[in-house]
């Protein structure tokens, strides 16, 4: 299966601000981008060859408005990505850059399943990697004006790689939202965390997976990734634990946790002063995780929770655990139901942020706090009975 139109690794540092007015004419835009890559101290010559292919492309526009795979539950959507192939594709893989992880792991701490499961997830293993003409994605998403300032600076950050012999505007290609290679990371960060993990002069993410993986492991170090600590963990709740402290908002220590009833499936739970949430993805009758801080960075590199949540377990089946129970969860809501859901709570003072049908962080905050209100078990799952109450 293919998934790059949808995981999309927000992890954008903080650059010099391009300032390059979106919308209106596309040709007007790559005049003004060309002036803003001379103020920026580019000379011509290399501006004019870096911008000579551009092109408008409306397939990147038609992806970046059917992102639908997030509307998926958490179930759903991780039974479709893990397969018993990836798992075992990364055993093999693991075992192939055994030293290659192992030097991760020394040098910026983050555990092999951890970017097994980003390999996999991104790119199967490099083998997906996206046909998008990156240049063309970035200029066509920096002209929209949806989120020109996430994805104008990496237009510049791409130009400076050109001129590293990094980057080919007509060769170079990859996901429809401008990233790159088996890891699928975005200029800027290749600019910011790249590593040249085979020591042949360049950081090359699509054809080299020391390149990707010692980036990517250099990336999750940047972004606060905590040596030694996990990042998720299945666990079992019990039934009378205070529904409303579950959630990501809510952190208190393990040992806090452990002492109203919470219980690792298997092994023991972290360090006992670690702060930590209970993530029930699909409310209080199905699977049940503790979140360690790790786990937050996992936000840095996709802001979908089913994703993150997704990967994150993965990690974990990578390195050993068993596959999650699924419980019985209460029936959920479709697509039109949801929306419906977003416009009643978006009524009620809610910021749940467009109406779209996803299960975002806002929309999960609000529901819980209706639930609160009504008196249900405020497990932050939506479900028919709280729609008809609202």
């Amino acid at each position: 299966m293919r998934f790059l139109p949808f995981v999309m690794a927000l992890t954008y540092a903080t650059p010099a601000l391009a300032d390059v007015p979106c919308g209106g004419t596309f040709s007007s835009f790559i005049k003004n981008a060309k002036t803003e890559a001379l103020r920026l101290g580019h000379d011509q010559s290399t501006v004019n060859a870096f911008f000579a292919t551009a092109q408008q492309s409306p397939a990147v526009i038609k992806a970046d408005r059917s992102q639908g795979v997030f509307k998926k539950d958490f179930i759903d959507f991780s039974r479709a990505v893990i397969s018993q192939n990836r798992i075992d594709n990364g055993r093999i893989y693991g075992g192939k850059y055994k030293s290659i992880f192992d030097k991760i792991e020394r040098d910026y701490g983050v555990s092999r399943g951890v970017l097994l499961a980003f390999w996999a997830l991104e790119t199967d293993y490099g083998q997906v990697q996206g046909n998008f003409n990156t240049l063309n994605a970035l200029l066509t998403l920096g002209h929209d004006c949806r989120r020109p300032e996430l994805f104008q600076p990496q237009i510049f950050a791409a130009l400076d790689l050109y001129e590293r012999g990094d980057f080919d505007p007509q060769r170079t290609v990859g996901a429809w939202a401008g990233e790159i290679g088996m890891v699928q990371m975005l200029p800027e960060d290749i600019l910011t965390n790249g590593v040249d993990g085979d020591g042949d002069g360049h950081v090359n993410l699509k054809t080299s997976a020391p390149d990707a993986l010692m980036s990517g492991g250099k990336m999750l170090n940047h972004l606060g990734w905590r040596k030694g600590e996990p990042w998720l963990q299945e666990v079992q709740v019990p039934d009378n634990l205070d529904w409303s402290k579950t959630g990501l908002d809510t952190k208190i220590s393990v040992s806090d946790w452990a002492k109203m009833g919470v219980k690792p499936r298997s092994g023991s739970l972290g360090n006992g002063a670690l702060p930590a949430s209970i993530l029930l993805p699909m409310g209080r009758k199905g699977p049940a995780f503790i979140a360690y801080p790790n786990f937050d960075v996992y936000f840095e590199w996709n802001k979908s929770f089913v994703y993150v949540t997704t990967a994150a377990y993965f990690a974990t089946r990578l390195e050993g655990a068993s596959p999650y129970n699924a419980g019985n969860p209460e029936a959920g809501l479709n697509d039109a139901q949801m929306k419906s859901l977003q416009t009643k709570l978006g009524k009620r003072g809610h910021d749940v942020g467009k109406v779209d049908g996803i299960l975002g962080a806002k929309t999960r905050a609000a529901v819980q706090a209706e639930q609160q209100r009504l008196g249900l078990p405020a497990d932050a799952w939506p479900t028919p009975t709280l729609l008809n109450k609202l």
